[in-house]
C-alpha cells in the first residue's frame, strides 16, 4: 500500500481557515483509488491488447473478412505496417474538461459536474458519440482506454481501493513538532496546534471518516510522526496523543557513509540529476569515487560544525560545486562543437574540483565556533 506523507502544518483545527486533518484519509483513498486502479490495469493487459486488436481489425476489414485475410492482416497490424492506414471509429463525444461542481451532503466534498452526467447516462444507458477518421496509431490507445473502461467496474475499484486503506493504509505524518507548543509558551488558542493535536486523535485511535466514496475505519491505518523537536519536547505534546504513539524511536544523524550511500545508491540520485541535465547542453558530466566521497565528507562536517540539516546539505554542496560548470556550459559545448570535435563535452569531477569549489563553505564552519 503506497503511503501518503503529510505536513502537519497544513492542518488547522476545524472551523479555522485551512485543510481539517480528514482531508488526511481522503487523500489516502485517492492514492489507494490510483494504485487500484493501476494494478487492475496491469492484469488486464493481456486480455485488452487482444480485444484491440480484433476490434481495429473488424474497423480496417469489416466482421465478415474471410480467416486468411484476417490472418494476413493480424500479421500486418502486429508488425506495425498498418499504422498509416486511416479508419473511421466510433468514439464517445468529447466535452470540455470541468464544467462545474456540486457539493455532496456533507458540503466538504465537491462532485465535478462531468462526472454527475456520466453517471447518469450510464443510468440510462445512453451516451452520445461522433465517428471521427483518424490512423490506426492514433485510435489503438483510444479504443485501449474504452476497453478499459469497459472492464473495469467502478464499484469494485471504490470497493477494493477502501480495503486495502482499512487494512494495509500508511500515514506519515511530518513535523508534527510544528503544532506542539512548549510548556512554557502554552497561551489562548492556536487553530495549527493544540486543536490539530485534538483533532488528531480519534483519527489515530481509531474512527470512521466520511469521503466521497463511502466510510474509511481508521482502526487499523498505521500511523508514523515525525519531528525534530528543537523548540520542544515530545513530553510537550497532548497526554492523549503521547499515549496513541506509544513507540517512539530517536534517530541519529548522518554518517559520512550514510551521505556516500545517499549520492550512489538511489536509482535516482542527485548525481544522476545532475548527469542527466548537463547531457541537455551537451555536457557528459562524471564523478570520480573520490570526489563523491568528499562531497560527502564535506556535508558531514558542515552539518557537524554549522547546523545539522541532514541530506539537504548535499544539494547546497552540489549546487556550489556545479555552478560555474552550469553556467558556462552552453558555451563551451558550443566551442567543443565549433572545433569540430564529434560527441559532447566531456567534464570530470574529482577531488580538488570539489575542495575549491567548498573551500569557502569550509573556511565559514571554522569561524563560527568563535561567534557568541
Amino acid at each position: 500500500m503506497h503511503a501518503p506523507q503529510v505536513e502537519a502544518t497544513k492542518f488547522t483545527e476545524v472551523g479555522f481557515h485551512g485543510r481539517d486533518v480528514d482531508t488526511i484519509i481522503r487523500d489516502l483513498v485517492d492514492n489507494a483509488l490510483v494504485l487500484t486502479r493501476t494494478k487492475l490495469r496491469q492484469r488486464m493487459t493481456a486480455a485488452v491488447t487482444a480485444a484491440v486488436e480484433e476490434k481495429i481489425l473488424d474497423l480496417l476489414m469489416g466482421e465478415d473478412a474471410s480467416a486468411t485475410t484476417r490472418s494476413t492482416f493480424r500479421e500486418l497490424y502486429r508488425l506495425g505496417e498498418l499504422d498509416d492506414r486511416m479508419l473511421e471509429v466510433e468514439l464517445p463525444e468529447s466535452r470540455p474538461g470541468r464544467m462545474g461542481a456540486l457539493a455532496d451532503a456533507s458540503g466538504r466534498q465537491e462532485i465535478p459536474l462531468q462526472e454527475l452526467i456520466g453517471k447518469v447516462e450510464k443510468a440510462f444507458g445512453r451516451r452520445a458519440s461522433e465517428k471521427r477518421r483518424m490512423k490506426v496509431s492514433e485510435c489503438r490507445p483510444l479504443v485501449e482506454e474504452l476497453e478499459f473502461e469497459r472492464l473495469i467496474n467502478p464499484e469494485s475499484v471504490v470497493k477494493e481501493a477502501i480495503n486495502s486503506v482499512e487494512q494495509d493504509g500508511i500515514v506519515f505524518i511530518d513535523e508534527i513538532d510544528k503544532i506542539v507548543s512548549s510548556s512554557d509558551m502554552r497561551h489562548g488558542a492556536d487553530a495549527s496546534s493544540e486543536g490539530v493535536q485534538r483533532d488528531l486523535l480519534p483519527i489515530i485511535e481509531g474512527s470512521l471518516v466520511s469521503t466521497k466514496y463511502g466510510n474509511v475505519n481508521t482502526e487499523h491505518i498505521l500511523f508514523i510522526a515525525s519531528g525534530a523537536f528543537h523548540q520542544c519536547k515530545p513530553s510537550d505534546m497532548l497526554a492523549e496523543l503521547q499515549g496513541r504513539l506509544p513507540i517512539r524511536v530517536e534517530l541519529k544523524g548522518l554518517s559520512r557513509e550514510d551521505l556516500y550511500r545517499i549520492l550512489t545508491e538511489p536509482e535516482h540520485s542527485m548525481l544522476k540529476q545532475q548527469q542527466a541535465l548537463m547531457a541537455t547542453e551537451g555536457v557528459a558530466l562524471t564523478f570520480t569515487d573520490e570526489a563523491v566521497r568528499e562531497v560527502a565528507a564535506v556535508a558531514h562536517e558542515v552539518n557537524r560544525s554549522v547546523d545539522n540539516i541532514g541530506a539537504r546539505r548535499l544539494h547546497t554542496i552540489l549546487e556550489r560545486i556545479m555552478e560555474d560548470i552550469s553556467f558556462y556550459a552552453p558555451e563551451r559545448a558550443a566551442a567543443h562543437a565549433a572545433g569540430g570535435q564529434e560527441g559532447p563535452l566531456l567534464v570530470a569531477v574529482d577531488k580538488a574540483a570539489v575542495n575549491k569549489a567548498c573551500a569557502a563553505s569550509l573556511v565559514k564552519s571554522d569561524l563560527s565556533k568563535f561567534v557568541l
